[in-house]
């Protein structure tokens, strides 16, 4: 082999080398920062962090009765995200902003990451939108929308029967319908931050209160039996 050719060989070895080295770094962040959200979400902080699962569930499966969201599988961006917002206050939450300023931009972020990683509750489905009428009020603004009113279907940015699409709009299949409800007022009331392109204002601008709980039925109703409509409770 040539001078030139060993030398080109040892300079790849050299750099699969140092890929693999920053791979399993990264790896090892990953792993160190999933374990620290894990701890986060089951066990709190001792700086007054009451642990996730006593609200969302030991699976980040949400709590329907009482409205709190389900957080399993849910892009780690998006709660992340949320996360910072509550601290902030951008988002308002008697609940939730209390603990998101306690808890440093790293620890907002493993928490995210960590129920990112688990699954969501079994059953979400997309639903079958061919048969709808205009009278299942829910079902058809979810789907369809009104365009001669300017508002379009939630499925355009959500997704199939609400089943989230991307960083930016989150699932919706499976939440409590408490939840759904109260985060569309939470947009009316000027509680939330607008979100991409400013959307959320003006879709909710053409809802009326009726509108608002038929749809968050509709989605509430987008998995099994476990998880449908509840009566409003505590909310975040």
């Amino acid at each position: 082999m040539s001078a030139i050719a060993t030398n080109v060989s040892s300079r790849c070895a050299l750099a699969m080398g140092v890929v693999a080295i920053v791979l399993g770094l990264a790896s090892t962040a990953r792993a160190d920062n999933m374990m620290v959200g894990k701890t986060i979400a089951t066990q709190g902080t001792a700086k007054g962090v009451a642990a996730c699962i006593s609200c969302h569930g030991a699976k980040g499966e949400g709590n329907a009765a009482a409205g709190f969201p389900r957080l399993a599988g849910i892009n780690a961006a998006y709660l992340s995200e949320q996360l910072s917002a509550f601290a902030n206050g951008e988002r308002k939450s008697t609940i939730m902003q209390p603990f998101a300023k306690l808890l440093s931009s790293n620890g907002r972020s493993a928490v995210a990451l960590y129920f990112s990683s688990l699954p969501p509750p079994a059953g979400i489905k997309a639903g079958d939108s061919t048969a709808i009428t205009p009278s299942d009020t829910g079902a058809w603004i979810a789907t369809r929308g009104r365009w001669d009113q300017g508002l379009p279907a939630c499925a355009q940015c959500h997704g199939p029967g609400g089943i989230g699409v991307g960083t930016a709009f989150p699932p919706l299949a499976g939440q409590p319908a408490a939840y759904i409800e109260s985060q569309l007022h939470g947009w009316k009331m000027g509680a939330r931050p607008p979100g991409p392109m400013a959307l959320m204002p003006v879709v909710v601008s053409k809802l009326s209160d009726t509108d608002i709980s038929a749809v968050a039925v509709y989605y509430a109703g987008n998995v099994g039996s476990s998880n449908n409509a509840a009566p409003a409770g505590s909310k975040q």
